[in-house]
């Protein structure tokens, strides 16, 4: 069934209508288009290449807060796939929605490694400086072969010897994460 309308108008009042329903007819897709982007930002999944920002708390398996954004005053940003995140980290935000929220586990694996044997050494303790007294949670920088500087952390201590470990602090661990989508860019 169809309604057909007939209108009667004068010269002047047909240009007016169609000045009228130019303007209607603009804003109506205007607004659609509008619409069309919001939704689609709203739905749009995290992808490899992505910025990403989010806020994280980190914790050990005991509840222990290891670090979190909140730490830093500011969210988190990182390139998605850019290796400038651990491995499982990384994976976790793949197919995230900004708002979403999850809780996630990450294994030695795809975290920090396995605790490495060979990178706990002992050396001599008449090797370190003598003005420092060393103590077992010292944190040092060492030389390492081809002139780069590690990290070393003081794991024991005794008359003759000094042990470092060179191992990444998390090497080794459980890691928990909360993580909350903020916002993706491409």
């Amino acid at each position: 069934m169809a309604i057909f309308f007939v209108f009667n108008f004068g010269k002047g009042d047909l240009m007016r209508f169609n000045k009228v329903f130019s303007v209607l007819l603009f804003a109506v897709i205007s607004l659609l288009a509008f619409s069309a982007d919001k939704s689609s930002a709203g739905s749009a999944v995290v992808k490899k290449g992505d910025k990403v920002s989010l806020e994280y708390t980190g914790t050990f398996s005991d509840g222990t807060v290891f670090d979190s954004s909140s730490k830093h005053n500011s969210p988190l940003k990182f390139e998605v796939g850019s290796g400038l995140v651990i491995p499982g980290f990384d994976l976790a935000v793949v197919g995230m929605k900004v708002g979403d929220s999850k809780k996630i586990t990450i294994q030695p694996a795809d975290a920090y490694g396995d605790v490495n044997p060979e990178l706990v050494q002992q050396v001599p303790r008449k090797e370190l400086p003598a003005d420092r007294e060393p103590k077992v949670g010292m944190g040092l920088v060492v030389g390492a072969p081809g002139g780069q500087q590690t990290r070393a952390m003081i794991t024991a201590v005794d008359a003759e010897f000094i042990t470092l470990d060179m191992n990444h602090p998390l090497a080794g661990k459980v890691l928990n994460f909360d993580i909350k989508l903020i916002e993706i860019s491409h």
